[in-house]
Protein backbone atom coordinates (compact mmCIF):
# COMPACT_ATOMS: atom_id res chain seq x y z
CA UNK A 1 0.00 0.00 0.00
CA UNK A 2 1.25 3.13 -1.21
CA UNK A 3 1.52 5.80 1.77
CA UNK A 4 1.43 9.43 1.30
CA UNK A 5 4.40 11.13 3.03
CA UNK A 6 3.11 15.04 4.14
CA UNK A 7 6.25 16.96 5.44
CA UNK A 8 4.93 20.32 7.37
CA UNK A 9 8.97 21.00 8.72
CA UNK A 10 8.43 24.14 6.83
CA UNK A 11 5.36 25.03 8.94
CA UNK A 12 5.07 23.14 11.75
CA UNK A 13 8.52 22.18 12.15
CA UNK A 14 9.40 25.86 12.33
CA UNK A 15 7.13 26.84 15.51
CA UNK A 16 9.73 24.71 17.58
CA UNK A 17 11.87 26.78 20.27
CA UNK A 18 14.95 27.91 18.80
CA UNK A 19 14.17 27.27 14.87
CA UNK A 20 13.96 30.24 12.52
CA UNK A 21 14.44 29.52 9.03
CA UNK A 22 14.44 32.69 6.25
CA UNK A 23 12.71 32.06 2.85
CA UNK A 24 16.12 31.07 1.39
CA UNK A 25 16.53 28.38 4.40
CA UNK A 26 12.66 27.20 3.16
CA UNK A 27 13.47 26.88 -0.56
CA UNK A 28 16.63 24.83 0.09
CA UNK A 29 14.75 22.50 2.30
CA UNK A 30 11.84 22.49 0.25
CA UNK A 31 13.98 21.59 -3.21
CA UNK A 32 15.57 18.62 -0.87
CA UNK A 33 12.32 17.00 0.76
CA UNK A 34 11.23 17.19 -3.15
CA UNK A 35 14.19 15.39 -4.22
CA UNK A 36 13.90 12.89 -1.66
CA UNK A 37 10.38 11.93 -2.70
CA UNK A 38 8.34 13.58 -0.22
CA UNK A 39 4.33 13.47 -1.76
CA UNK A 40 3.56 16.75 0.42
CA UNK A 41 5.42 19.58 1.52
CA UNK A 42 3.74 22.39 3.80
CA UNK A 43 5.22 25.52 2.77
CA UNK A 44 3.58 27.87 5.50
CA UNK A 45 0.81 30.10 5.89
CA UNK A 46 0.93 32.51 3.44
CA UNK A 47 -1.82 34.46 4.79
CA UNK A 48 -0.50 34.81 8.32
CA UNK A 49 3.30 36.28 7.61
CA UNK A 50 5.14 38.24 4.88
CA UNK A 51 7.76 35.85 5.57
CA UNK A 52 5.40 32.98 4.33
CA UNK A 53 3.71 34.65 1.21
CA UNK A 54 6.91 36.10 -0.35
CA UNK A 55 8.28 32.06 0.14
CA UNK A 56 5.44 31.25 -1.88
CA UNK A 57 6.22 34.11 -4.28
CA UNK A 58 9.55 33.17 -5.22
CA UNK A 59 8.34 29.31 -5.83
CA UNK A 60 5.75 30.67 -8.35
CA UNK A 61 8.71 32.53 -10.14
CA UNK A 62 10.28 29.07 -10.30
CA UNK A 63 7.86 27.67 -12.48
CA UNK A 64 5.73 24.70 -11.31
CA UNK A 65 5.99 26.28 -8.00
CA UNK A 66 9.63 25.02 -8.13
CA UNK A 67 8.97 21.10 -7.43
CA UNK A 68 9.24 18.22 -10.03
CA UNK A 69 7.58 15.84 -7.64
CA UNK A 70 6.02 16.94 -4.35
CA UNK A 71 3.02 18.93 -3.77
CA UNK A 72 3.45 22.18 -2.33
CA UNK A 73 1.16 22.88 -0.04
CA UNK A 74 -0.73 26.26 1.96
CA UNK A 75 -2.13 25.91 5.09
CA UNK A 76 -4.62 28.14 7.01
CA UNK A 77 -7.53 27.79 9.12
CA UNK A 78 -10.96 27.90 8.14
CA UNK A 79 -13.02 31.14 8.05
CA UNK A 80 -13.10 34.19 10.81
CA UNK A 81 -16.44 33.08 12.46
CA UNK A 82 -19.46 35.28 11.44
CA UNK A 83 -17.45 35.96 7.81
CA UNK A 84 -17.60 34.81 4.60
CA UNK A 85 -15.16 32.10 3.69
CA UNK A 86 -14.66 34.15 0.35
CA UNK A 87 -14.04 37.08 1.79
CA UNK A 88 -11.83 35.74 4.25
CA UNK A 89 -7.93 36.63 3.99
CA UNK A 90 -6.04 34.05 4.59
CA UNK A 91 -8.19 31.34 2.64
CA UNK A 92 -7.69 33.81 -0.53
CA UNK A 93 -4.13 34.13 0.44
CA UNK A 94 -4.03 30.22 -0.18
CA UNK A 95 -5.48 31.35 -3.60
CA UNK A 96 -3.81 33.58 -4.70
CA UNK A 97 -0.01 31.95 -3.85
CA UNK A 98 -0.82 29.32 -7.02
CA UNK A 99 -0.56 26.18 -4.98
CA UNK A 100 -2.91 23.35 -6.29
CA UNK A 101 -3.20 21.69 -2.80
CA UNK A 102 -4.56 23.61 0.58
CA UNK A 103 -4.14 22.33 3.83
CA UNK A 104 -6.90 24.34 6.81
CA UNK A 105 -7.55 23.31 10.02
CA UNK A 106 -10.67 23.75 11.87
CA UNK A 107 -11.56 22.85 15.69
CA UNK A 108 -12.56 19.36 16.16
CA UNK A 109 -13.18 19.58 20.12
CA UNK A 110 -15.76 21.42 21.55
CA UNK A 111 -13.74 22.93 23.87
CA UNK A 112 -11.74 24.60 21.88
CA UNK A 113 -14.83 25.93 19.98
CA UNK A 114 -16.04 26.89 22.95
CA UNK A 115 -13.07 28.53 24.58
CA UNK A 116 -10.70 29.31 21.38
CA UNK A 117 -12.98 30.84 19.58
CA UNK A 118 -15.69 31.83 21.16
CA UNK A 119 -18.65 30.69 19.53
CA UNK A 120 -21.03 27.85 19.17
CA UNK A 121 -20.86 24.24 17.68
CA UNK A 122 -23.03 25.31 15.21
CA UNK A 123 -20.81 27.96 13.76
CA UNK A 124 -18.07 26.11 13.68
CA UNK A 125 -19.72 23.50 11.44
CA UNK A 126 -20.27 26.10 9.11
CA UNK A 127 -17.11 27.40 9.32
CA UNK A 128 -15.78 24.01 8.15
CA UNK A 129 -18.12 23.29 5.65
CA UNK A 130 -17.82 27.09 3.87
CA UNK A 131 -14.14 27.13 4.34
CA UNK A 132 -13.92 23.20 2.41
CA UNK A 133 -16.36 24.19 -0.25
CA UNK A 134 -14.65 27.34 -1.24
CA UNK A 135 -11.43 26.17 -1.76
CA UNK A 136 -13.02 23.22 -4.03
CA UNK A 137 -14.91 25.73 -6.12
CA UNK A 138 -11.26 27.18 -6.86
CA UNK A 139 -10.19 23.67 -7.99
CA UNK A 140 -7.93 23.34 -4.91
CA UNK A 141 -7.38 19.75 -3.53
CA UNK A 142 -7.92 20.02 0.12
CA UNK A 143 -6.65 18.52 3.07
CA UNK A 144 -8.71 19.16 5.92
CA UNK A 145 -6.87 18.97 9.43
CA UNK A 146 -9.29 17.89 12.32
CA UNK A 147 -7.63 19.60 15.03
CA UNK A 148 -7.71 18.07 18.13
CA UNK A 149 -9.84 15.01 17.48
CA UNK A 150 -9.04 12.18 19.79
CA UNK A 151 -9.43 14.63 22.62
CA UNK A 152 -12.56 16.01 21.24
CA UNK A 153 -13.77 12.27 20.31
CA UNK A 154 -12.94 11.43 24.12
CA UNK A 155 -14.94 14.03 25.28
CA UNK A 156 -17.92 14.86 22.98
CA UNK A 157 -18.04 12.03 20.20
CA UNK A 158 -20.82 12.89 18.35
CA UNK A 159 -19.46 16.39 17.90
CA UNK A 160 -16.03 15.57 16.55
CA UNK A 161 -17.48 12.88 14.12
CA UNK A 162 -20.05 15.59 12.88
CA UNK A 163 -16.85 18.11 12.08
CA UNK A 164 -15.30 15.40 10.01
CA UNK A 165 -18.87 14.65 7.93
CA UNK A 166 -18.97 18.56 8.06
CA UNK A 167 -15.93 18.55 5.99
CA UNK A 168 -16.47 15.36 4.15
CA UNK A 169 -20.00 17.17 2.90
CA UNK A 170 -17.91 20.16 1.61
CA UNK A 171 -15.68 18.09 -0.47
CA UNK A 172 -12.87 17.62 0.91
CA UNK A 173 -10.28 14.99 -0.52
CA UNK A 174 -8.17 13.62 2.89
CA UNK A 175 -9.22 14.50 6.33
CA UNK A 176 -6.09 14.19 8.85
CA UNK A 177 -6.88 13.80 11.98
CA UNK A 178 -4.82 15.28 14.75
CA UNK A 179 -3.34 14.22 18.46
CA UNK A 180 -2.34 18.12 18.85
CA UNK A 181 -2.18 17.43 22.35
CA UNK A 182 0.28 14.68 22.35
CA UNK A 183 -0.90 13.25 25.00
CA UNK A 184 -2.63 10.31 23.55
CA UNK A 185 -1.17 6.53 23.49
CA UNK A 186 -0.73 4.00 20.74
CA UNK A 187 -3.99 2.28 22.10
CA UNK A 188 -6.02 5.09 22.17
CA UNK A 189 -4.89 6.48 18.50
CA UNK A 190 -5.77 2.51 17.65
CA UNK A 191 -9.00 2.32 18.67
CA UNK A 192 -10.55 5.76 18.07
CA UNK A 193 -9.09 5.66 14.14
CA UNK A 194 -10.36 2.26 13.66
CA UNK A 195 -14.16 3.60 14.64
CA UNK A 196 -13.93 6.61 12.57
CA UNK A 197 -12.63 5.35 9.39
CA UNK A 198 -15.76 2.61 10.32
CA UNK A 199 -18.01 5.17 9.91
CA UNK A 200 -16.41 6.87 7.03
CA UNK A 201 -15.28 3.56 4.56
CA UNK A 202 -14.65 5.60 0.94
CA UNK A 203 -12.79 8.69 2.74
CA UNK A 204 -9.21 8.91 2.80
CA UNK A 205 -7.48 9.73 6.06
CA UNK A 206 -4.58 10.46 7.37
CA UNK A 207 -3.18 11.10 11.16
CA UNK A 208 -0.82 14.06 12.97
CA UNK A 209 0.87 13.43 15.98
CA UNK A 210 2.60 15.56 18.88
CA UNK A 211 5.30 13.96 21.12
CA UNK A 212 4.24 15.35 23.74
CA UNK A 213 4.22 11.96 25.63
CA UNK A 214 7.07 10.40 23.38
CA UNK A 215 4.54 8.39 21.55
CA UNK A 216 4.45 10.73 18.23
CA UNK A 217 5.99 8.04 15.90
CA UNK A 218 4.32 5.16 17.75
CA UNK A 219 1.05 6.89 17.19
CA UNK A 220 1.35 7.83 13.54
CA UNK A 221 2.44 4.09 12.74
CA UNK A 222 -0.70 2.86 14.94
CA UNK A 223 -2.78 5.06 12.75
CA UNK A 224 -1.29 3.65 9.72
CA UNK A 225 -2.13 -0.21 10.55
CA UNK A 226 -5.72 0.98 11.41
CA UNK A 227 -6.21 2.37 7.58
CA UNK A 228 -4.93 5.85 7.47
CA UNK A 229 -3.00 6.64 4.57
CA UNK A 230 -1.27 10.18 5.27
CA UNK A 231 1.40 10.73 7.55
CA UNK A 232 2.08 13.88 9.00
CA UNK A 233 5.43 14.96 10.52
CA UNK A 234 8.43 17.21 10.54
CA UNK A 235 12.52 15.98 9.74
CA UNK A 236 13.95 15.23 13.23
CA UNK A 237 10.84 15.87 14.58
CA UNK A 238 10.82 19.64 15.30
CA UNK A 239 8.14 21.29 16.09
CA UNK A 240 6.26 23.08 18.98
CA UNK A 241 6.53 22.14 22.59
CA UNK A 242 8.44 18.54 22.57
CA UNK A 243 8.03 18.24 18.73
CA UNK A 244 6.42 16.35 16.09
CA UNK A 245 5.93 12.82 14.91
CA UNK A 246 9.78 11.90 13.43
CA UNK A 247 9.24 11.55 9.91
CA UNK A 248 12.92 10.02 9.98
CA UNK A 249 11.54 7.15 12.49
CA UNK A 250 8.79 6.76 10.76
CA UNK A 251 9.42 6.39 6.94
CA UNK A 252 12.00 3.15 7.75
CA UNK A 253 9.49 1.79 10.02
CA UNK A 254 6.92 2.08 7.72
CA UNK A 255 9.25 0.70 4.39
CA UNK A 256 11.45 -1.95 6.27
CA UNK A 257 9.07 -3.03 9.35
CA UNK A 258 5.63 -3.31 7.62
CA UNK A 259 6.50 -3.02 4.13
CA UNK A 260 4.35 0.08 3.00
CA UNK A 261 5.75 2.08 0.08
CA UNK A 262 6.17 5.23 1.17
CA UNK A 263 9.42 6.66 -0.60
CA UNK A 264 11.75 4.56 -3.00
CA UNK A 265 14.05 2.36 -1.82
CA UNK A 266 16.59 4.28 -3.29
CA UNK A 267 15.67 7.38 -2.00
CA UNK A 268 15.71 5.92 1.44
CA UNK A 269 19.14 5.45 1.44
CA UNK A 270 19.45 9.08 1.28
CA UNK A 271 17.62 9.72 4.82
CA UNK A 272 20.75 10.23 6.87
CA UNK A 273 22.31 12.70 4.82
CA UNK A 274 18.55 14.63 4.49
CA UNK A 275 18.34 14.81 8.49
CA UNK A 276 21.97 16.45 8.91
CA UNK A 277 21.04 18.90 5.88
CA UNK A 278 17.70 19.82 7.89
CA UNK A 279 19.59 20.11 11.16
CA UNK A 280 22.41 22.13 9.73
CA UNK A 281 20.16 24.98 7.78
CA UNK A 282 17.98 25.20 10.90
CA UNK A 283 21.64 25.52 12.91
CA UNK A 284 20.64 22.76 14.79
CA UNK A 285 23.21 20.42 17.11
CA UNK A 286 22.31 16.94 15.54
CA UNK A 287 21.39 14.36 17.74
CA UNK A 288 23.48 11.69 17.53
CA UNK A 289 20.95 9.05 19.29
CA UNK A 290 18.30 9.41 16.95
CA UNK A 291 16.92 6.47 15.78
CA UNK A 292 17.89 5.09 12.29
CA UNK A 293 19.55 8.39 11.33
CA UNK A 294 21.77 9.25 14.15
CA UNK A 295 25.28 8.96 14.84
CA UNK A 296 25.31 6.28 17.44
CA UNK A 297 22.20 4.47 15.42
CA UNK A 298 24.00 1.99 15.07
CA UNK A 299 27.34 2.07 17.30
CA UNK A 300 28.77 -0.54 19.30
CA UNK A 301 30.73 -0.23 22.31
CA UNK A 302 30.44 -3.38 24.72
CA UNK A 303 33.18 -5.94 23.41
CA UNK A 304 30.38 -9.05 23.60
CA UNK A 305 28.40 -6.73 21.32
CA UNK A 306 30.93 -6.17 19.08
CA UNK A 307 31.90 -9.69 18.90
CA UNK A 308 28.50 -10.96 18.03
CA UNK A 309 28.10 -8.50 15.28
CA UNK A 310 31.02 -9.71 13.82
CA UNK A 311 29.58 -12.59 13.16
CA UNK A 312 26.04 -11.93 12.43
CA UNK A 313 25.02 -8.26 12.00
CA UNK A 314 21.69 -9.26 12.67
CA UNK A 315 22.77 -10.20 16.72
CA UNK A 316 22.19 -6.09 17.95
CA UNK A 317 21.27 -4.42 14.64
CA UNK A 318 17.62 -4.69 14.12
CA UNK A 319 18.41 -2.88 10.10
CA UNK A 320 21.54 -3.02 7.78
CA UNK A 321 22.45 0.57 8.17
CA UNK A 322 22.64 1.13 4.69
CA UNK A 323 19.06 1.32 3.97
CA UNK A 324 18.50 5.03 5.69
CA UNK A 325 23.06 6.24 4.64
CA UNK A 326 24.06 5.09 7.60
CA UNK A 327 27.05 3.23 9.11
CA UNK A 328 27.78 1.11 11.99
CA UNK A 329 30.80 2.41 14.03
CA UNK A 330 32.76 0.33 16.48
CA UNK A 331 33.83 2.56 19.41
CA UNK A 332 36.69 2.26 21.58
CA UNK A 333 36.92 1.95 25.61
CA UNK A 334 37.54 0.15 28.71
CA UNK A 335 34.94 -1.57 27.61
CA UNK A 336 36.47 -2.80 24.62
CA UNK A 337 36.94 -6.09 24.05
CA UNK A 338 39.06 -8.15 20.94
CA UNK A 339 36.56 -8.02 18.44
CA UNK A 340 36.54 -4.25 19.26
CA UNK A 341 40.15 -3.60 18.28
CA UNK A 342 41.08 -5.85 15.42
CA UNK A 343 37.29 -4.38 13.91
CA UNK A 344 38.37 -0.80 14.48
CA UNK A 345 41.91 -0.88 13.38
CA UNK A 346 40.85 -2.75 10.15
CA UNK A 347 38.42 -0.34 9.59
CA UNK A 348 41.28 2.35 9.11
CA UNK A 349 44.42 -0.11 7.91
CA UNK A 350 44.71 -3.90 6.57
CA UNK A 351 47.23 -5.57 8.28
CA UNK A 352 45.91 -6.75 11.52
CA UNK A 353 44.61 -9.86 11.61
CA UNK A 354 43.30 -12.15 14.95
CA UNK A 355 45.30 -15.30 14.41
CA UNK A 356 45.74 -18.34 16.22
CA UNK A 357 49.84 -17.95 16.67
CA UNK A 358 49.47 -16.20 19.71
CA UNK A 359 51.85 -13.42 19.23
CA UNK A 360 49.14 -11.42 17.28
CA UNK A 361 46.39 -11.91 20.42
CA UNK A 362 49.17 -10.85 22.98
CA UNK A 363 49.44 -7.77 21.23
CA UNK A 364 45.91 -7.00 20.99
CA UNK A 365 45.85 -8.02 24.16
CA UNK A 366 48.70 -5.06 25.07
CA UNK A 367 46.24 -2.24 23.27
CA UNK A 368 43.52 -3.21 25.40
CA UNK A 369 45.40 -2.96 28.49
CA UNK A 370 46.81 0.18 27.49
CA UNK A 371 43.34 1.97 26.55
CA UNK A 372 42.07 0.60 30.12
CA UNK A 373 44.70 1.91 31.81
CA UNK A 374 44.31 5.36 29.71
CA UNK A 375 41.00 5.67 30.40
CA UNK A 376 40.96 5.05 33.93
CA UNK A 377 43.22 8.00 33.90
CA UNK A 378 40.84 10.09 32.77
CA UNK A 379 41.08 9.85 28.38
CA UNK A 380 38.81 8.78 26.15
CA UNK A 381 39.24 7.01 22.81
CA UNK A 382 34.88 6.88 20.83
CA UNK A 383 36.17 9.46 19.26
CA UNK A 384 39.54 10.10 19.30
CA UNK A 385 40.65 7.15 16.08
CA UNK A 386 43.96 8.86 15.61
CA UNK A 387 45.24 8.92 19.12
CA UNK A 388 44.32 4.89 18.97
CA UNK A 389 45.64 4.33 15.73
CA UNK A 390 49.12 5.36 16.79
CA UNK A 391 48.77 3.35 20.16
CA UNK A 392 47.97 0.00 17.93
CA UNK A 393 50.60 0.58 15.70
CA UNK A 394 53.13 0.96 18.32
CA UNK A 395 51.76 -1.85 19.85
CA UNK A 396 52.19 -4.26 17.08
CA UNK A 397 55.58 -3.01 16.40
CA UNK A 398 54.40 -1.23 12.99
CA UNK A 399 54.93 2.61 14.57
CA UNK A 400 57.56 4.80 12.25
CA UNK A 401 57.94 7.85 13.72
CA UNK A 402 58.09 11.02 11.07
CA UNK A 403 59.73 13.36 13.79
CA UNK A 404 61.49 13.22 16.93
CA UNK A 405 61.17 16.26 19.92
CA UNK A 406 64.70 18.03 20.42
CA UNK A 407 63.12 20.17 23.04
CA UNK A 408 60.64 23.23 23.66
CA UNK A 409 59.40 25.99 25.34
CA UNK A 410 56.45 27.79 26.49
CA UNK A 411 56.17 31.49 27.20
CA UNK A 412 52.33 32.93 28.88
CA UNK A 413 52.39 36.12 28.92
CA UNK A 414 50.55 39.45 29.21
CA UNK A 415 50.72 42.28 27.64
CA UNK A 416 49.58 46.21 28.58
CA UNK A 417 46.20 45.56 27.74
CA UNK A 418 45.72 42.62 29.68
CA UNK A 419 45.17 39.99 27.21
CA UNK A 420 46.94 36.56 27.16
CA UNK A 421 49.60 35.88 24.90
CA UNK A 422 51.25 32.26 24.33
CA UNK A 423 54.25 31.62 22.69
CA UNK A 424 55.92 28.63 21.76
CA UNK A 425 59.83 27.43 20.51
CA UNK A 426 59.88 24.00 19.36
CA UNK A 427 63.05 21.92 17.73
CA UNK A 428 62.26 18.67 15.90
CA UNK A 429 64.29 16.11 14.41
CA UNK A 430 62.33 16.07 10.99
CA UNK A 431 64.10 13.12 8.98
CA UNK A 432 67.58 14.19 10.28
CA UNK A 433 67.32 17.49 9.75
CA UNK A 434 66.56 19.82 12.60
CA UNK A 435 64.27 21.98 12.18
CA UNK A 436 63.66 25.24 14.81
CA UNK A 437 60.64 27.31 15.03
CA UNK A 438 58.50 29.61 17.09
CA UNK A 439 54.93 30.49 17.11
CA UNK A 440 51.87 32.64 18.97
CA UNK A 441 48.73 31.03 19.10
CA UNK A 442 45.56 31.12 21.69
CA UNK A 443 46.84 29.55 24.23
CA UNK A 444 49.76 26.83 24.60
CA UNK A 445 48.19 24.07 23.04
CA UNK A 446 47.23 26.32 20.07
CA UNK A 447 51.09 27.64 19.77
CA UNK A 448 52.86 24.08 19.68
CA UNK A 449 50.48 23.12 17.33
CA UNK A 450 51.23 26.13 15.41
CA UNK A 451 54.88 25.41 15.64
CA UNK A 452 54.37 21.84 14.58
CA UNK A 453 52.65 22.74 11.32
CA UNK A 454 55.57 24.86 10.55
CA UNK A 455 58.11 22.62 11.26
CA UNK A 456 56.90 19.47 9.43
CA UNK A 457 54.93 21.23 6.81
CA UNK A 458 56.19 19.57 3.10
Amino acid sequence: MKILVFDTTLRDGSQGAGIAFTVEDKIKIAKALDSFGISYIEGGWPGSNPKDELFFSQMKKLGSLGLKNAKLTAFSSTRRKGSKASEDESLRAIVKSGVKTACIFGKSWDLHVKYALKTTNEENLKMIFESVAFLKSKKLEVIFDAEHYFDGYRNNKEYALETVRTAVDGGVDTICLCETNGGMLPSDIQSIVRKTISLFPKVRFGIHAHNDSGCAVANSIAAVEEGCIMVQGTINGIGERCGNANLCSIIPALEFKRNYECISKKNVKKLSELSRYVDEIANLVTDDSRPYVGNNAFAHKAGMHVSAIERNPETYEHINPALVGNERRILISDLSGKSNIVSKFNEMERGIKDTDDGNASEKIKKVIDIVKEKENNGYQYENADASFFLITKKALGSFKPFFSLVCYRLIVEKDSDGNIVSEAAVKLDVRGKEEHTVAEGNGPVDALSNCLAVCYSP
